[in-house]
């Protein structure tokens, strides 16, 4: 079966539906993926980068965005690295309200055991009652 890695761009225009027609292909795309006829292969920077576009260009909250992205993650024939850590990482962002990448940042370091981190950052990280933010 042919492997095909999926870039943010596709993501947007299916989510945004800005553009119907390269919505619709990308719509026919994960269809073909769902019957099996292709694999789609896609990343957590993708999905970071996904998840930036809409909120500085399409102005989405945070709780409009997290459905959006599970829906990525539950598409059938699609897989995501690392996609186990995005879960978790909505998680936190949607509900702590804090940046996805510093969401991300904490779903692995709760999965590597690290509580401490070194940061400046007081605004986010410390909404994450899991996270022992410090200063060098």
């Amino acid at each position: 079966m042919n492997r095909c890695f999926v870039d943010t761009n596709l993501f947007i225009r299916y989510l945004t539906n800005d553009d119907p027609g390269l919505a619709d292909r990308v719509g026919q795309l994960l269809d073909d993926a769902a019957a099996g006829n292709v694999q789609l292969v896609t990343t957590e920077l993708v999905i970071a980068e996904t998840v930036w576009v809409l909120e500085s260009s399409y102005r989405l909250k945070h709780d409009q965005i997290a459905p959006l992205v599970r829906g990525i993650l539950a598409t059938a024939g699609l897989e995501v690295i690392n996609g186990d850590l995005i879960g978790r990482a909505l998680v936190m962002y949607a509900f702590h309200n804090i940046d996805f990448v510093d969401s991300y940042i904490a779903a692995l370091m709760e999965k590597q055991g690290i509580q401490d981190i070194y940061s400046y950052d007081r605004k986010h990280l410390a909404r994450l009652k899991s996270v022992n933010r410090k200063e060098p």
